[in-house]
């Protein structure tokens, strides 16, 4: 990969939110963010990463209000800690010139935040910067942080690759779902395209995806953790119904220095749920119900011992 660092920093407020700090990344491409910076001087900066497909920065996607990436930035601000959340490329106000999914690789995610987190160490206003990944986001800012950042931070981040991930996931599905999908993930791990996907699982595996998924698989999450010569906190809902305790473990279990927290009831989207799927997926469309508050406070511990 090749990494350009000329970065431009601008207020604009003709978007959706009203705090909008725009990053060009290391191909230009405008990210577009909101930094919440606390009032005390020579805070940690926390670059917060939101997990697959279209997530904004406050954890809200084209059908989904849920808004549990600004409840962690705000419950952050409120412990003296600041934020940078941001729309990935392709996503909310960071669309840009994108004209098809097709042109987005894996890498530019982790090349985008590799700019963030290098544009804010440019400005000598934080006594330290790490990061946050959530989900797909973990993924991202376990590779990004290299070298780069004081500690990383990981919720509901899988311990397994992309391709191997999804065969998971689909394993509740009824058999013929596995049976016609567990072919092409095959043909993808072997870093083959497929010509011809049934309809059912076409917008898992469709023409625009599959370069995505060779791409993000070429990364194994234990492989890219256990680079990390910096403070690690791995974090886990024990209700979470995407991401499973193992994978966490798998995560600490490779990591050179981590510290694993699982939160019992937490589910994917930092709310306290019930295990029954149906009643687990509900909580993800209601923002009026606050995330577990200890997750905050985990986090701010972990970043005071630090």
């Amino acid at each position: 990969m090749k990494y350009l660092y000329g970065f431009l920093c601008v207020f604009t407020f003709g978007y959706s939110f009203s705090n909008d700090y725009v990053i060009n990344s290391f191909d230009n491409h405008p990210i577009h963010g909101t930094l919440l910076e606390s009032a005390e001087s020579n805070s940690i900066l926390s670059i917060i990463i939101s997990g697959s497909g279209p997530t904004d920065r406050d954890g809200n996607s084209t059908y989904i209000k849920s808004d549990y990436l600004k409840m962690l930035a705000e419950g952050l601000f409120e412990n003296g800690i600041s934020s940078y959340r941001y729309d990935k490329r392709e996503v909310g106000n960071s669309i840009g010139n994108i004209k098809s999914g097709e042109e987005v690789k894996f890498s530019d995610f982790i090349n985008d935040a590799i700019s963030i987190i290098n544009h804010f160490r440019g400005t000598n206003k934080f006594k330290k910067v790490v990061v946050i990944g959530h989900s797909e986001g973990a993924l991202i800012g376990m590779i990004a942080s290299r070298l780069i950042v004081d500690s990383f931070i990981s919720i509901s981040g899988a311990g397994e690759d992309y391709l191997t991930l999804i065969q998971r996931q689909l394993s509740i599905q009824p058999a013929y779902v596995k049976s016609m999908s567990d072919p092409i993930i095959e043909k993808l791990k072997n870093k083959e395209l497929v010509d011809s996907v049934p309809p059912l699982i076409n917008s898992l595996f469709n023409n625009t995806i599959q370069k995505f998924l060779i791409d993000a698989s070429s990364y194994d999450p234990k492989d890219e953790i256990s680079k990390l010569d910096i403070p690690v906190l791995i974090v886990q809902g024990s209700n979470d119904i995407q991401i499973e305790i193992k994978d966490a473990q798998l995560l600490h279990n490779a990591a050179i220095k981590s510290r694993l927290e699982i939160i019992q009831g937490m589910n994917h989207v930092f709310r306290q749920s019930p295990e029954n799927r149906l009643l687990n997926m509900q909580t993800y469309g209601n923002p009026e119900l606050p995330i577990d508050a200890s997750l905050v406070n985990l986090i701010v511990d972990f970043l005071d011992e630090d």
